[in-house]
Formats: structure tokens, sequence, C-alpha cells
């Protein structure tokens, strides 16, 4: 028989090999052993996505590789979810994410739902070409502090800078923290639009809000 510990690692080792049937198949065996839902996910299958993020990053792993990885994650987390205590995931930090209005390109910001999904945010996906004011509205909607946008296009980039001026205009800025990202996206520009964060990829994305929210629970 299996160890808990051994089951953890076949977990994790499932979403890295992107074996969604394995995945599936030892969620299956987590529920039986007696291991908690959310011990299950957070001690296997998130954990074996933040390597897949290491490994992204490394560019030893690419968006096909991280996609079908993510696959695995899913097909273990429609087991394990059901399994949940109703208020599990109460305390998840809120995000809002969409790629700007004019630009239709969404791999990246996939990616990046995936990866903070993984880090244990809960997320709020608009999609693609999203209407700029919308991002706001949604946000105030779902009660979330943390506007993610992305764009591949330099001709829609300045629609940040605009969601950014609808927060200040409504008088709420300083309730959200807002990170950016995409192919044409810089710090710098980052910085000239006002946003609280830029990201190159998405594990540092998830990496860096983790950080601030940290940062600015203790200060």
């Amino acid at each position: 028989m299996k160890s808990k510990e051994k089951i953890l690692q076949d977990l994790a080792k499932a979403v890295i090999d992107m074996e969604e049937d394995k995945a599936r198949n030892t969620s299956c065996e987590a529920i039986d052993f007696g291991i908690e839902a959310y011990e299950a996910i957070n001690g296997g299958l998130v954990k074996g996505m933040k390597v897949v993020g290491d490994l992204y990053e490394r560019q030893e792993y690419f968006i096909p590789e991280v996609l079908l990885c993510s696959d695995a994650l899913t097909a273990g987390l429609e087991v394990l979810q059901p399994h949940l205590p109703v208020d599990g995931n109460k305390a998840a930090e809120k995000v809002v994410i969409g790629v700007v209005q004019g630009d239709t390109h969404d791999i990246g910001k996939n990616l990046v739902k995936i990866m903070l999904e993984a880090s244990g945010f809960e997320v709020y996906d608009l999609g693609r070409n999203v209407p700029l004011q919308d991002f706001a509205e949604k946000a105030l909607e779902v009660g979330s502090r943390i506007i993610g946008m992305s764009t591949l296009m330099t001709t829609t980039m300045d629609g940040m800078r605009t969601v950014i001026d609808d927060l200040k205009k409504r008088g709420i800025r300083d309730e959200f923290l807002v990170i950016i990202g995409g192919g044409p996206i810089s710090p710098a520009f980052a910085k000239e639009i006002g946003a609280d964060l830029y990201a190159p990829d998405a594990n540092s994305a998830a990496r860096k809000l983790k950080e601030l929210l940290e940062v600015r629970a203790c200060a």
C-alpha cells in the first residue's frame, strides 16, 4: 500500500509528466487513503504545477507542455474539489484578469490564470478583447483587490492606462493592486502608467503577487 507521501509525490509527478489519467486516478487514491482534498491539491497537484512553472521560466517547458500539464491539473482538481469543505477557499485572494480591448491574443493570459489558480488565487477571467470599464466593474462586483491586464499589441497598450485612470476617476485606485504584462510591456511602461507590478511571464506574475501581498500584510 502506498504511503501518503508517495501519493502526494505521484500527484505532483502526474502534473509534471502531463498525465491526465494518472492525475485523475491518483486523486481518487488520495481520497480513498483519507488524505484531505486541500492537502492533496496543495501538497500534490499545486506542488507539481509550481515545478512546471519553474521549467517554463527556465525555457525547458514551453506553452504546449504547460497547457498539457494544466489539463492534468484540471483532471485531478475535478476529482478533489467536490471533497473540499464548503468554505475551504474562503480566504483566497480574488483576481480579475483579462486581455484589454482590441486584442484577442489570450494564450499568455490563460497561462497566468493557470499559475494563479495553482498558487491559491481565485481567478475571475474576463477573457479577451475586454471593454476597459469592465475591469473595475467586475473587481467591484466580486470584491477583488487585484486587477491583471495583458496585451500582445502595441496599439492596445494604452488601454491599460485608461483602466488605471478609470480607477482614479472612481476614487478607488488605492484599493487595488494592478499587475500588467505581455509582449510589448516593460517595467518602464508599468511605472509610467502607474501600475503596481509588471510580470514578464505567468510564473513570475503569481510569485510577485504573493510576495507583494505578504509585504503589505506585514506593513
